[in-house]
């Protein structure tokens, strides 16, 4: 049996969110090309705020963790609560184009937390 055979519902709508964030990431230029120092992903802090950008964290933390849950069929979390921090840190620097990757941010969270977005 391969693996995305034996994924929930759950599972396979958070991939496919996953993937729509990325390419809504990408078309606001929010994803970048160059990971970032291991120093920097060596941050104990929470969403790693002391050396990371919120997109930064974003798309070498947060996705490829969400998406090792989902390869390795296992459980998601809970409750999530991402858009809000986001939302709060494009908005402060005045990040162009970032409404659409906060939609799908808000789908996700909504989705791992079991309310409708």
């Amino acid at each position: 049996m391969n693996a995305s055979s034996s994924l929930t519902p759950q599972h396979q709508s958070l991939r496919t969110q996953l993937q729509q964030l990325e390419a809504e990431m990408r078309s606001a230029g929010l994803w970048g090309a160059l990971p970032p120092s291991e120093q920097a992903m060596a941050s104990t802090m929470p969403f790693m705020y002391d050396t990371l950008q919120i997109e930064e964290w974003l798309q070498w933390v947060f996705v490829p963790r969400l998406h090792a849950l989902i390869d390795g069929g296992h459980a998601l979390p809970g409750e999530c609560s991402v858009q809000p921090l986001a939302e709060h840190e494009w908005t402060q620097r005045t990040v162009p184009q970032h409404q659409a990757a906060l939609r799908q941010l808000a789908l996700i969270d909504a989705l791992l937390s079991g309310k409708s977005a």
